[in-house]
């Protein structure tokens, strides 16, 4: 199952970076470049515990839709998306928010998915879903700190 985490300095407080992380509209814009919207759940406003929400996107060519809940929460520590319905075999994304001493946040995101139809499925995870759903988190963060009016670190 590919499993990776990225780590992200934000110039802003945890508590500020916590809330706007589940913020449905901040993710929706972060996702512009895959048409990426809400069709479905909690459709504005900030995400809390069992909430769900389905987006709506294209990636590969392919309109895809997902269903994810917030699992666990604890503001403004860390949050858990992880998939009810949707293309994944399992998709589970931790938040971490940590002080980064400076006033700022570190941000650690941890990943783990599998996709489904067993050998097929593995091997495109590693060929092609393992690249591409790193850069999907970087530029969502990378847009997160603008949002923020942050310098990405």
């Amino acid at each position: 199952m590919p499993y990776f985490e990225i780590v992200t300095v934000i110039a802003a407080p945890p508590e500020r970076v916590f809330e706007t992380s589940l913020d449905v509209e901040v993710h929706s814009r972060s996702m512009a470049k895959s048409s990426e919207r809400v069709v479905g759940g909690r459709t504005r406003g900030v995400l809390s515990l069992g909430d769900t929400v389905t987006w709506q996107a294209r990636h590969f060519g392919l309109t895809w839709r997902l269903t994810s809940r917030i699992t666990a929460y604890d503001s403004p520590g860390y949050f858990v998306d992880e998939q009810d319905a949707g293309p994944f075999g399992r998709w589970r994304h931790a938040h971490h928010f940590e002080p980064d001493g400076a006033g700022g946040t570190v941000m650690k995101d941890v990943i783990d998915f599998a996709s489904p139809f067993g050998l097929l499925g593995r091997v495109v995870d590693r060929t092609v879903l393992d690249r591409y759903m790193r850069r999907l988190i970087s530029t969502r963060n990378a847009y997160l700190a603008d949002a923020l009016g942050c310098q990405k670190g």
